[in-house]
């Protein structure tokens, strides 16, 4: 159901699912975030955690951009921070096993790429499986891959939005876990778009990481962070 009567208000979504998980009982999720920009998303995650409404702990971000926003906000947060430079990695397999080979190192249960601008590759997918979500900012499966938004605008619909998805080696295929709904309005551009997109985005990533933790904690002891 709409979490609001009112689908005129530009700032509210068609959201599902509404409840959130429980997790009683279970020990916190050690989350990792890959994030290549500013990391609103992934403070979005931090902030969950602190304030009790996702059970688990951003222990730490890993970005492929020395000069992103991200950095900075992990600063702040005081959450440890590495940089692999995609640039300086002869393929996408071998960025894909340093990250493994960090994410380990950091007994990580389960991996969030939150704005992370580059196509991962079965190694990560496989040493993670079930435990790598994504956020993308379109109503999945509709404008799948780069630009979401401004597909949809070139698309001329009048409902956009975002997906957080676990991830598969189709891209931007993976089963879907939460959806926000983002009207379109007149005179929007991509950015003015993008921006409410963004919003939606930072409510729903942690109900989505919420509802992989449930998962997890049904299926019995983790195993994938230990390699």
């Amino acid at each position: 159901m709409p979490d609001s009567a009112d689908h005129s208000d530009a700032e509210k979504s068609l959201q599902w699912p509404l409840p959130q998980p429980d997790t009683a009982g279970a020990a916190p999720l050690r989350l990792a975030v890959m994030a290549s920009g500013s990391g609103s998303t992934f403070e979005s995650l931090a902030v969950a955690c602190s304030a009790g409404r996702l059970h688990g702990r951003v222990v730490l971000l890993a970005v492929n951009r020395q000069d992103c926003g991200a950095r900075r906000r992990a600063e702040r947060l005081a959450i440890p921070c590495e940089l692999i430079d995609h640039r300086h990695q002869p393929s996408r397999e071998a960025l894909d096993q340093a990250l493994i080979a960090l994410f380990r190192q950091h007994r990580i249960d389960l991996v969030v790429m939150a704005g992370w601008m580059r196509i991962v590759t079965r190694l990560l997918i496989e040493a993670f499986p079930e435990r790598l979500v994504n956020i993308h900012p379109s109503l999945l499966p509709s404008f799948r891959g780069a630009d979401g938004v401004g597909q949809a605008l070139a698309a001329g619909v009048t409902l956009a939005g975002c997906t957080a998805h676990l991830v598969t080696a189709e891209v931007d295929g993976g089963p879907i876990l939460v959806q926000a709904a983002v009207p379109v309005l007149a005179g929007d551009d991509r950015d003015r778009l993008h921006a409410r997109i963004q919003v939606q985005e930072r409510r729903i990533l942690p109900l989505a990481v919420q509802l992989v933790a449930q998962r997890l904690s049904a299926a019995g002891p983790r195993s994938a962070a230990q390699g």
